[in-house]
C-alpha cells in the first residue's frame, strides 16, 4: 500500500524550518536531510537508517523493514512529535557522517 500525501505532510509540517527534502518513488518516500538520504516513509510508517544515536534517543527502539528483503531501519513510533523528530534526524545525520568516516579511516 502506498504511503499517503498526508502522511509526508505530517512529517513535513514537524520539521518545517529545518533542511529536509523528499523524493515520491514507487509510491513512497525517501527522505533527505541535509541532502543526505536518512530514512523514507514507507506503508505511512516514519523509518530511518538505524544509528546508536538515533536509537539512544528513543524509549523503546524498533527495528522494521521498508519492505520484503530490505534492511532493517528504526521504526519512529511518535511522528506527530516535532521536537524528536528533529532530535532524530541530526542524530540520524550525526551517526551517518561518524560511519563513512569511519570507513575513511580503515
Amino acid at each position: 500500500m502506498p504511503s499517503s500525501k498526508g502522511y509526508l505532510d505530517l512529517i513535513t509540517d514537524q520539521l518545517r524550518g529545518e533542511d529536509v527534502a523528499f523524493r515520491k518513488m514507487m509510491g513512497e518516500y525517501v527522505l533527505y536531510y541535509r541532502g543526505k538520504v536518512i530514512g523514507g516513509i514507507y506503508d505511512d510508517r516514519l523509518l530511518l537508517k538505524p544509528t546508536d544515536a538515533a536509537a539512544a534517543l528513543m524509549t523503546d527502539p524498533r527495528t522494521e523493514t521498508p519492505y520484503p528483503g530490505a534492511k532493517e531501519m528504526l521504526y519512529v513510533t511518535e511522528p506527530e512529535n516535532g521536537a524528536l523528530l528533529k532530535r532524530l534526524f541530526e542524530a540520524t545525520f550525526a551517526g551517518l557522517e561518524e560511519k563513512k568516516q569511519g570507513k575513511k579511516k580503515k
